[in-house]
């Protein structure tokens, strides 16, 4: 009877602790659940909440005439800024994907932000809490957008023997990022009309190069908004803009027929509108940034007509 009792207890011992194991496993695994969901969240919130600021800051940076302007975004958490680019018609879409790292790992989230109108160069991945942004015009030959450039805190940028007009663009900037000379070790240096750097810059020629990857650039009047765009972006992101640009040079083209249109019913006599077809035919042919320079020549043409009319377009 003894041997009986001691068996039956020890069943109940082994059910007990069967009992509390299971009962342990299950709510540690509930707690690391629950926990991954609140992180997962307070990620979507941050990243969230990155996304809309990010959008009020780029508004005023597409609001300057001529001068460059800057600004910068601090982030709690270290953040990979994606940047995607579609040059499907009309205008295609800019979008900026927003992901965060979380215990040494990228946690992927569903925060983009999409535009129609913005154009954004950097390079394809950009990492850090710091990122800074500045914006310059883009007149071929109206002005077409502002050309927004974005880079991390943690990339420095060096510019070696930059023309004297660079030099005083950047030095007004005051981006710590963006240095003259004098350049760290750790750097990116960018030559001008030199090959021994990581990034070279033909000025005469407008062209960048960055190893065996060229970009080309161009303006009128002097104009520096596309060589910057070059410097700091990812090739396949540059060439996705230039041509999202000329999407809607085409439009504006279209706009200016039509404004030309009533102010001939005003009065004004001044008729360049069969110039401005064959600009937007060139416009259309425009594949990449190499083609720019066939329709450089005819843009500036257009600019001088432009300011001989009695009744000025732009």
């Amino acid at each position: 009877m003894k041997k009986y009792f001691c068996k039956k207890g020890a069943i109940e011992v082994s059910f007990g602790w069967l009992f509390a194991i299971i009962a342990g496993a299950f709510i540690l695994f509930l707690a690391i659940y629950l926990g991954s969901k609140i992180i997962g969240s307070s990620d979507e919130t941050i990243s969230a909440e990155t996304g809309k600021e990010i959008t009020i800051l780029l508004n005023p940076l597409e609001t300057s005439f001529e001068n460059a302007q800057k600004t910068s975004i601090t982030i709690p958490a270290e953040t990979r800024i994606t940047n995607l680019c579609s040059n499907e018609t009309p205008f295609g879409t800019q979008t900026l994907q927003l992901d965060q790292k979380r215990f040494n790992a990228w946690s992927k989230t569903d925060i983009k932000i999409s535009s129609y109108n913005k154009y954004i160069f950097s390079e394809k991945e950009i990492v850090g809490k710091k990122f800074y942004l500045f914006s310059k015009p883009f007149n071929f030959p109206f002005k077409i957008a502002n050309l927004i450039y974005m880079t991390s805190a943690d990339d420095v940028y060096c510019f070696k023997d930059a023309p004297s007009d660079i030099e005083r663009e950047i030095s007004n900037l005051n981006q710590s990022n963006l240095l003259i000379e004098n350049c760290p070790d750790e750097s990116i240096k960018v030559c001008f009309n030199s090959e021994s750097c990581d990034i070279g810059v033909d000025y005469s020629e407008g062209e960048v190069r960055k190893g065996e990857e060229i970009f080309y650039f161009t303006g009128i009047e002097n104009s520096d908004a596309l060589m910057y765009a070059a410097i700091f972006s990812d090739k396949k992101v540059y060439e996705c803009q230039i041509k999202r640009l000329m999407l809607r040079l085409e439009e504006l083209v279209n706009l200016y027929k039509n404004k030309e249109k009533i102010l001939q019913e005003t009065g004004c006599n001044d008729d360049i509108s069969t110039d401005l077809i064959e600009f937007g035919g060139l416009v259309n042919d425009v594949e990449n940034s190499f083609d720019l320079s066939a329709v450089k020549e005819r843009a500036e043409e257009i600019e001088k007509m432009n300011k001989r009319l009695e009744c000025m377009l732009w």
